[in-house]
Formats: C-alpha cells, sequence, structure tokens
C-alpha cells in the first residue's frame, strides 16, 4: 500500500511539473527557452547515473535474464520515438498544422510509459522508485515546454495548446500509473525484475539518447555543470541509502 501510494503521489506531481513547464513558457517563454536545456543536462544526469548504479544491477539481482529485458526497453522505446518521430510525422505531418498534434501524440504516449515505469519502480521499492522519480520527474518539465512549443508551431493558439499539450503530456503520466499499477503490484519478483529492466532500458533511453542529443544540439555554455551535478547528486542518494 505504501509503494502504490507514493507511486500515485510521483505520478501526480510529475503531472504538475508537466503543466508549471507549459505555464512558464505561455508566460516566461524567453525564460523558458534559456533554462531548458539545463534541465534536461541535469535530468539526464540523474537518470543515466541511477539506471547503471541502482536500478541496473537491482533488476539483475530479482532476473537472470534482466540483460535481455534492459535491451529490449531500451530498443522499445527507441524504435517507438523513431516511428513516431520519423514515419509519422513525415508521412502524416508534412502539412504544417498536422506536425505539431502528431508529435504530442508522441509525447503523450512516452508520457503514459513513464506512468508505467513510476509503478514498476515503486513496486520494487520506495528507494528504487524515489531514485527513478528523481530523474523522470524533472524531465518532465522540458517536455512541457517542448510540447506547447510544437502545438504553437503548427498555427494552434495559445488556449488550445495549453489544453492539449496538458492532455498530452502531463495527466497522460498518472493515467499510465493507475492503469498499470494493480496490475503490477502483484507479480513475483522474478517478473518484476525483469520489467525492472524493460524499464532501466527505457530510463537509459530518455537520458542518453532523448535529452542528451537536443541538449547538446544548443551548446548552452554551463550545460556540462549541470549533467555533471545531476550525476553527482545521484550518487551522493545512492551512496548514503545503499
Amino acid at each position: 500500500m505504501v509503494e502504490s501510494f507514493w507511486a500515485v503521489v510521483v505520478s501526480l506531481l510529475a503531472c504538475l511539473v508537466t503543466t508549471i513547464g507549459i505555464c512558464t513558457i505561455r508566460k516566461y517563454e524567453e525564460w523558458g527557452k534559456k533554462s531548458v536545456t539545463y534541465f534536461m543536462c541535469f535530468a539526464s544526469g540523474v537518470l543515466i547515473s541511477v539506471s547503471f548504479l541502482h536500478v541496473i544491477p537491482k533488476s539483475f539481482e530479482m532476473n537472470v535474464n534482466a540483460p535481455i529485458f534492459l535491451l529490449a526497453g531500451y530498443l522499445f522505446l527507441h524504435v517507438t520515438n523513431r516511428f513516431l518521430s520519423g514515419y509519422v510525422c513525415d508521412k502524416l505531418g508534412s502539412a504544417r498544422g498536422i506536425l505539431g498534434p502528431i508529435a504530442a501524440l508522441g509525447i503523450g504516449f512516452h508520457s503514459f510509459v513513464d506512468g508505467i515505469i513510476y509503478s514498476v519502480t515503486f513496486s520494487v521499492s520506495v528507494f528504487t522508485g524515489t531514485l527513478a522519480a528523481l530523474g523522470m520527474v524533472l524531465h518532465e518539465f522540458p517536455e512541457g515546454i517542448v510540447t506547447f512549443l510544437l502545438l504553437r508551431a503548427s498555427g494552434i493558439d495559445e488556449k488550445k495548446s495549453m489544453t492539449y499539450a496538458f492532455l498530452a503530456a502531463a495527466i497522460s503520466t498518472p493515467l499510465g500509473t493507475l492503469l498499470s499499477y494493480p496490475l503490477i503490484g502483484s507479480l513475483e519478483e522474478s517478473v518484476l525484475g525483469s520489467l525492472l529492466a524493460f524499464s532501466a532500458g527505457a530510463l537509459v533511453y530518455v537520458g542518453a539518447t532523448h535529452l542528451l542529443p537536443h541538449a547538446e544540439k544548443e551548446g548552452k555554455k554551463y550545460s556540462i555543470l549541470a549533467l555533471t551535478i545531476g550525476i553527482l547528486v545521484a550518487i551522493l542518494i545512492i551512496t548514503f541509502n545503499g
């Protein structure tokens, strides 16, 4: 019960952080565009470190076949995002007004998967879930900003862009948690270990392949510092609670 409570709380927090990102870029567009890279780098540092130092070793303890599921988790998100951003957007998003909504749907799917990851990690332990959530929640802020900007770039007005961004990127996360936790919470340890490894692959993808390349394109002066701080924060938490 404790684990399920915190999984739901964290997913709602993620929803709130995404909403804050959407509101921030609407009211403080210049600051939002300048700061989004640092949030990405910090979140990336946390996610990569937490995955390799805690989540992956934990999954290996729980299931001998965890490495297979680790690879599967990474490839699943990679192929899914490539399909949504490449094939779908190229084929259906050639019209300016369609590109933003299609991309928002892709982000919505991604956020729904985030909710499932909260269910899996908190089912293992509150500590494992909290570690994963530390990076995941922070990466929701730039995700809200990006979703809003994509919709605005497609010619959708501000009010509708805020609504669509909230539905796609924010509310989908707690929805993923609420729908998946009743099933995941009752699984045996070995099955849970395979799902944890799958989630770890997804976390590595988000940190190393999804966030970092976007941050590197911006070339911000202190992006490496933000990444390093994220790594150090994760190491400190794992060290003192390990």
